[in-house]
């Protein structure tokens, strides 16, 4: 059994996930940009696709690509935190199970040594991936996105929960957008 596949089999955290375990993630050895988001929604859990929902949607237009190229994994690697869907909270899904990325990121990373471009989505990606070298919260994290790159691009979860986060930030629109798309054009060429 391979790496991917043993992945793609884990339920060490069965006995918290009210909808059970599927392992929702795609990593290739030859791809390029790496995105790193939270964890599946319940949409996304029973259909087993990562970013098969309206935060997907708006995810590939903030990145400039189309379904196609998004779900070719030679291009694109989808990592989350939490491989499964966790279950709903009082707003919104709970947060990813903290089992997962210990368990499995740099041993899937490691076997993408073609990565040039990671992508951080959301304060559980930007907590592990940047650290101490975060700003007091997530907005300002990604307003500070120059100090990250070309290592990581720090950025809010696209879920269209979050358009009044970007209506508030305009500069979100006018700097960093243009930016990811000129940066994952001139990975994918």
């Amino acid at each position: 059994m391979t790496i991917i596949q043993k992945a793609q089999s884990c339920n060490i955290c069965e006995t918290h996930l009210p909808h059970g375990t599927n392992p929702v993630f795609t990593v290739h050895p030859k791809a390029k940009i790496l995105i790193i988001g939270q964890a599946p929604g319940r949409k996304v859990h029973d259909s087993g696709i990562p970013w098969d929902d309206a935060s997907g949607r708006r995810l590939r237009g903030w990145l400039g690509v189309g379904h196609d190229t998004f779900y070719d994994s030679r291009i694109f690697s989808l990592l989350p935190m939490g491989f499964c869907f966790p279950g709903t909270g009082k707003s919104g899904d709970l947060p990813p199970r903290p089992e997962c990325a210990p368990k499995w990121h740099e041993v899937l990373i490691n076997m993408m040594p073609h990565i040039q471009l990671t992508l951080l989505f959301g304060q559980y990606a930007q907590a592990k991936y940047l650290g101490d070298k975060r700003k007091k919260n997530l907005t300002e994290t990604v307003r500070n996105w120059k100090e990250y790159v070309p290592k990581y691009l720090p950025l809010p979860h696209p879920s269209p929960r979050n358009q009044i986060w970007e209506k508030k930030n305009p500069w979100y629109g006018e700097e960093v957008l243009p930016f990811l798309k000129k940066q994952v054009e001139g990975v994918i060429g």
